[in-house]
């Protein structure tokens, strides 16, 4: 009989003990182990980071970062750390937090617009994606890729269209560029090829046209009927004579593409650069900024008309005055001249 108690009270004590343990466990996997009132929070992981990175960029988030790493250890997540951008919801346990760790890489949506330089297009990156602007700039200014795929230093920023894409966060800096060259090649459909056939340009010299357009004016739907201008120059054998190509020209002379330049004076036309389409026949060798998409297909669908100038008009900013004789253009011009001077604009 006393053994019996003996055993019962064993065994008692070892339900007890058990169900602790399997409390502690329960609680250690499942309880909510969240520290923030917001409904979610992101973490982002390098490509180079161990747990104890994980940890550190944790600890903010988390009430219990013990039983974390416990349950961290049981999955085997120690030594399997993924880089990324993964989301951590209110609430959630630790068995939640690391499956998410795990297999839920969250894409990020990486924007660029016109950049006038790889210099700036890659600081523009590196504040979307985890490679630095030193990492990007070695791969964008490649000299092999470039060769390879048929670019110049000149012709190099044309591959990078405007445009909103999907990425991981740890996309390395050759991912990017080996993506933005898949997404130049899709952009170049058979349609467009076609088109820019058509016109007797190559694809190249339609998107160094196009951003001149581009930089010529902001107004979508004027883009067109600039695009038919330059068009017409061109195949009259006349000069560009586009005033942004000129702005260009001097910033690369420079070396400073910060300058801002409202005015060009007749003293900038002399210089001596193939960007400098008052000196130099047909589109300059490359593109003097990364052209939106509609000032690509404005090119590639430009306006049919005779028009052979145009020049700002101040009585509807933003748009501009058309003319077909040097005499109409020169009257369009000196209203502009007089606003300019009204306005003191002198550079």
């Amino acid at each position: 009989m006393y053994i019996r108690k003996i055993l019962f009270f064993i065994l008692i004590g070892g339900l007890i003990a058990g169900g602790l343990f399997a409390y502690m466990v329960y609680d250690a996997i499942f309880a909510p182990n969240t520290n923030f009132n917001n409904e979610q929070a992101y973490v982002y992981i390098p490509s180079d980071a161990g747990f104890e990175d994980v940890k550190e960029l944790l600890d903010p988030l988390l009430e219990d970062m013990d039983s974390f790493k416990e349950v961290a250890d049981r999955k085997g997540y120690i030594s399997n750390v993924r880089a990324g951008k993964y989301e951590i919801r209110k609430g959630m346990n630790n068995n939640e937090i690391i499956n998410s760790l795990r297999s839920k890489n969250i894409p990020v949506q990486v924007a660029f617009n016109n950049q006038e330089t790889l210099a700036d297009l890659a600081g523009r990156i590196a504040h979307q994606l985890e490679p630095d602007s030193i990492m990007l700039m070695n791969k964008l200014n490649d000299p092999d890729f470039l060769k390879a795929n048929g670019f110049t230093d000149d012709t190099k920023l044309e591959m990078y269209v405007p445009n909103s894409y999907e990425f991981f966060w740890n996309t390395s800096a050759e991912g990017f560029r080996d993506r933005m060259l898949k997404e130049y090649k899709r952009f170049w459909t058979d349609k467009r090829l076609e088109k820019a056939k058509a016109l007797n340009l190559t694809p190249s010299e339609v998107v160094s046209l196009a951003a001149v357009v581009h930089k010529e004016t902001a107004k979508v739907d004027e883009r067109p009927r600039v695009a038919g201008v330059y068009l017409n120059r061109i195949r009259n054998g006349m000069l560009l004579q586009a005033d942004p190509t000129v702005i260009y020209a001097i910033k690369k002379h420079t070396g400073n593409f910060d300058t801002i330049i409202k005015r060009v004076l007749y003293k900038d036309l002399e210089l001596d650069s193939p960007y400098n389409t008052y000196k130099y026949s047909g589109v300059p060798p490359g593109p003097i900024t990364m052209p939106d998409i509609s000032a690509v297909d404005a090119v590639l669908n430009p306006e049919k008309h005779d028009f052979l100038y145009f020049v700002a008009d101040v009585q509807n900013f933003g748009y501009h005055m058309f003319a077909r004789t040097l005499a109409q253009h020169n009257r369009n011009k000196a209203q502009y001249i007089r606003w300019l001077s009204k306005q003191n604009i002198k550079r």
